[in-house]
């Protein structure tokens, strides 16, 4: 389930960080339905059915010219839609950073509200070339599909109004920060699912690295752009069918020059071999992705907080929503987040070894570029303080404890160095102790 459950997650990301999909999906659906309706219209014009009262509408003149107005209607509002999202989008890359504006296209409330109004544009088209020429009795009007036209333009003037409350609500900041927070929480639970291969065999991992160094056959990046995604149940399979070993040098977010050493093959031998499957189960591009690259939402949360204690925007209280969620996603982390480093195949031999993120790793992007920022700011250091007992709580091991009292000091020691005022000097150090405190109950309750 593990291997399946992320190939699904990457092509999911892929297809929904778009602005096409939904839309053309609409799309087809109203074309679908035009082909139904004129059906039972034409089978109603022959008399071989009958439709109720309420859906006559007149004359084929009539029928034309509200056709006429509900499509230019439409497609002036598909105008002023297309413009509220490149405004929401440039708002969003000018306050948040380039980096957010794939959460805004993602969304899937302005994909929908633009294949809506697309869609009923498409509908009342093809609903307008099918009345027949002239305007005598005998002429074709197909009244179901003019009723539903007249439906599908009511219902989009809803979705409009949604719309706009909707791109009102998605711009707070609150808002896209716990937004890129339950994005996080949701690539924990990914990464943290058991792949189920318990059983163990063959040489251990220390000496498939010596033989790796001493004859292991090194395969070039084709390509350059950050790996977004690595298929590592292929690789397993392959290296299987090869008896080889493969070590991945890149994790996804690392950016891959192309020609430098992508992973290294032991034996050597199998190294043409398995270049070419390398090759297709890493997947590059310009941008980062969520999808095994958790670092990436902790680098998103960090951008927003050190953009908000910039001068230029001087906003403390989008910092500290930060540092809360930033505190929140490492509890989790602390206590769920298990990666899996080594890939066996059925029989318990390690076939790919990969580079993954550390929880130091994890920890230190949380923390250390906001307190470089926040230096003379004792209300970012207390709450940067107040996470780390937090996270201290959730701690199971003394190198997790030891790593945050490390961060503590940091913080504590640059408090010192920036801070003039006493009585904001004192308060940091009461929350300093209080990590203290935390870090000696845990180190208390594991000795029992």
């Amino acid at each position: 389930m593990f291997p399946f459950t992320l190939g699904w997650s990457w092509r999911r990301e892929a297809l929904r960080t778009n602005l096409w999909l939904v839309p053309m999906i609409e799309v087809i659906v109203a074309i679908g339905l035009y082909f139904a309706t004129h059906a039972i219209d034409r089978a109603a014009f022959d008399h071989t059915l009958r439709l109720p009262a309420w859906v006559i509408f007149g004359s084929a003149d009539a029928a034309r010219q509200i056709l006429t107005t509900l499509a230019a209607a439409v497609i002036t509002v598909v105008g002023v839609v297309f413009s509220i999202t490149i405004v929401t989008l440039t708002l969003a890359s000018t306050q948040f950073g380039p980096r957010m504006l794939r959460n805004f296209i993602r969304d899937r409330g302005t994909q929908f509200t633009l294949g809506t109004f697309v869609a009923t544009f498409v509908y009342a088209t093809l609903v307008l070339i099918s009345i027949g020429p002239g305007g005598g009795t005998n002429t074709f009007v197909p009244h179901l599909s003019i009723t539903l036209a007249v439906a599908l333009v009511t219902l989009s003037m809803g979705v409009l109004i949604f719309f706009i409350h909707h791109i009102a609500t998605s711009i707070q900041l609150p808002q896209v920060i716990a937004s890129i927070a339950r994005d996080l929480s949701r690539a924990i639970d990914v990464e943290s699912d058991d792949d189920g291969v318990k059983i163990e065999a063959g040489p251990s991992v220390s000496e498939l690295l010596t033989r790796m160094r001493e004859g292991g056959g090194e395969v070039p990046a084709p390509a350059s752009g950050y790996l977004q995604f690595v298929r590592h149940e292929t690789l397993v399979g392959l290296a299987a069918e090869k008896g080889a070993v493969i070590r991945l040098h890149h994790r996804p977010g690392h950016f891959v020059v192309s020609g430098n050493a992508m992973a290294t093959v032991w034996p050597a031998g199998a190294a043409a071999s398995v270049s070419q499957a390398l090759r297709r189960a890493h997947i590059c591009g310009p941008n980062r992705t969520l999808v095994q690259d958790l670092a990436f939402a902790v680098d998103q949360l960090v951008e927003i907080a050190i953009r908000a204690l910039s001068p230029a925007v001087n906003d403390t209280f989008t910092a500290l929503t930060c540092i809360d969620w930033l505190g929140d996603s490492l509890c989790k982390i602390t206590t769920r987040w298990h990666p899996v480093r080594l890939h066996r195949d059925s029989h318990g031999f390690v076939r790919v070894i990969t580079a993954q993120v550390s929880y130091p790793g994890l920890v230190e992007r949380a923390f250390e570029k906001i307190r470089q920022a926040s230096r003379g700011m004792p209300a970012v250091m207390i709450r940067q303080l107040e996470a780390l007992t937090k996270i201290m709580e959730h701690t199971t091991a003394p190198d997790q404890r030891q790593l945050l009292l490390d961060q503590a000091a940091m913080i504590h020691r640059a408090s010192v160095e920036s801070i003039p005022e006493p009585s904001d000097l004192a308060d940091v150090q009461e929350e300093y102790d209080e990590v203290l405190r935390a870090a000696a109950k845990m180190a208390g309750l594991e000795g029992r």
